[in-house]
């Protein structure tokens, strides 16, 4: 949906420049993603473990956001290449993970499109939760949407198959994401929506995760399982639980 360009402005501070591709300027759907994301970064970029927002306009008619700038990769390039500081790391940046969301849910949003592609993480391992275009605020009542959004291998079931849905949904997310960071293998995986909800409905053929990584403490195995259960209301209900007993499964 963006291009991003590194950036210096006139004082000489290097910024990260995410620009609207010029093909959606007259995408209304994409602009307002792209300007509810810039909004939805201002209230809450106040934490450690989310990017740092600088301003978000227009320059010559074409909308850009102006943020932190991370020497670093995000999480599906570290994962990938089973690169060092991810796996010397894991534990604190799963910790760091669930904190940025939680700061996230605790200022009245939703981020709907959690993955570890959207996760960045610098040299020293430190984390950056970004990419709020998909965003929602947390209402009272589960939210239905007529769109159904995301990446379906980080969806929940009820997300996939556009039931209403709420915060629980970053939960199942972060399951999901936690999960392939420990196992090296996706819960359930697949090619398509239909086959990914296939699986997470059909338990059948869900592997435990000390199965895959006997090395897990069964207490952090116990934390994710909960975050991937098919019914949100026996998964965590709020960011700050699961926080809690992942810090205590990881002796933190």
């Amino acid at each position: 949906m963006a291009e991003i360009w590194l950036a210096t402005d006139a004082k000489g501070h290097v910024h990260a420049l995410r620009r609207l591709h010029h093909r959606l300027n007259y995408d209304f759907t994409a602009k307002r993603r792209f300007v509810r994301g810039c909004e939805v970064l201002e209230k809450i970029s106040d934490h450690e473990g989310i990017i740092s927002y600088v301003e978000h306009g227009k320059i010559d008619g074409h909308w850009y956001l102006a943020m932190e700038y991370v020497e670093g990769n995000n999480l599906k390039e570290l994962y990938a290449r089973h690169d060092a500081v991810l796996l010397e790391n894991v534990a604190q940046i799963l910790i760091d993970m669930a904190s940025a969301l939680e700061h996230m849910h605790e200022n009245g949003y939703m981020h709907l499109d959690f993955k570890p592609e959207n996760v960045l993480v610098t040299r020293n391992a430190a984390v950056r939760l970004v990419d709020f275009d998909l965003a929602q605020e947390i209402s009272e009542k589960p939210l239905k949407s007529k769109k159904n959004p995301g990446t379906p291998a980080y969806m929940a079931p009820e997300q996939l198959s556009g039931q209403p849905i709420d915060r629980r949904v970053d939960i199942f997310a972060f399951g999901v994401s936690a999960y392939e960071l420990l196992t090296n293998q996706k819960p359930f995986p697949g090619e398509t929506s239909t086959e990914i909800l296939g699986r997470q409905t059909d338990r059948s053929g869900f592997i435990m995760p000390r199965q895959l990584n006997p090395d897990l403490p069964l207490s952090l195995e116990k934390v994710v399982v909960k975050c991937l259960e098919r019914d949100p209301d026996r998964r965590y209900p709020f960011l700050s639980v699961l926080t809690r007993d992942l810090k205590a499964a990881l002796y933190v």
